[in-house]
């Protein structure tokens, strides 16, 4: 089993924990996003063994780091909540330059891709601004906290995929955040289940989608891309800490966050 995936998979699950930060962002700084999309696309084709063995030790790592660290990151969030957005903005700001040189690679920048590039920002950071909603942690099922669950899993499973956008905020912005941070610290299988149904849906019907963008539009799926992960810098920000040890804490994190993104480039493919 490919170790690398296992650790790419625990960075990824461990973001995805975040609101505000994407999985999908990064898969991009581990370089292999091109690569996820094709894989989840690809599942019931006729390469779908290669997939596969490339999927699993991804999601073995995923799913280890959303149930070994849901209760971490709930104390962070509450604890320490700036220096954990900055430590991922940290990671942002490091990603753009390479999102740049991937852009580069593809196509040639043209001002519509800039005009993409701008929308794409600030569709993502006017989530800034939306109240997210305010629901009660759900501890019995029924048939319509089911569906409830079940798309809320769907559609967060699809920003995952998008860089820049967030499952965990759009989960937040349904108000079922609360729910599965629960569910998942308390081992509810039910819950899990029901949503993680509806996450597999997503990420299957949405990859392919992906994939086809990638393939046939490259330079203005990058400039969206870009857009959407330069726009998330306006969701994670925390703003300024409010005492002295924060403010350390804060810039020691954000310059790890941006660090790190060197060493986790060595994980690319």
């Amino acid at each position: 089993m490919e170790w690398k995936n296992i650790l790419r998979g625990i960075a990824m699950g461990t973001s995805d924990l975040i609101p505000g930060v994407s999985g999908g962002t990064i898969a991009v700084i581990l370089g292999i996003y091109d690569r996820l999309i094709e894989a989840i696309s690809g599942i019931f084709s006729r390469h779908w063994k290669q997939h596969i063995l490339f999927l699993i030790p991804l999601g073995i790592g995923m799913a280890g780091a959303i149930l070994g660290l849901s209760r971490v990151i709930e104390f962070l969030l509450l604890e320490y909540y700036e220096p954990t957005q900055f430590f991922f903005i940290g990671l942002i700001l490091g990603i753009i330059p390479l999102l740049l040189f991937e852009f580069r690679s593809r196509a040639v920048m043209r001002p519509v891709h800039i005009v993409a590039m701008v929308i794409g920002a600030i569709l993502v950071a006017s989530m800034a601004i939306i109240k997210p909603a305010d629901t009660a942690i759900i501890t019995e099922i029924s048939t319509n906290t089911a569906i409830l669950l079940f798309f809320s899993g769907w559609l967060g499973s699809m920003a995952m995929l998008l860089p820049g956008i967030s499952g965990s905020f759009v989960l937040l912005l349904i108000g079922v955040y609360p729910t599965v941070i629960s569910a998942l610290s308390n081992l509810n299988i039910l819950i899990i289940g029901i949503v993680g149904l509806g996450v597999a849906v997503g990420f299957i019907v949405s990859s392919k989608v992906i994939r086809y963008l990638l393939g046939h539009f490259p330079g203005m799926t990058f400039s969206v891309i870009l857009g959407l992960v330069i726009g998330s810098l306006a969701v994670v920000f925390p703003g300024l800490p409010d005492t002295t040890l924060m403010w350390v804490l804060s810039i020691l994190s954000f310059g790890a966050g941006f660090m790190i993104v060197r060493l986790l480039g060595r994980f690319s493919v």
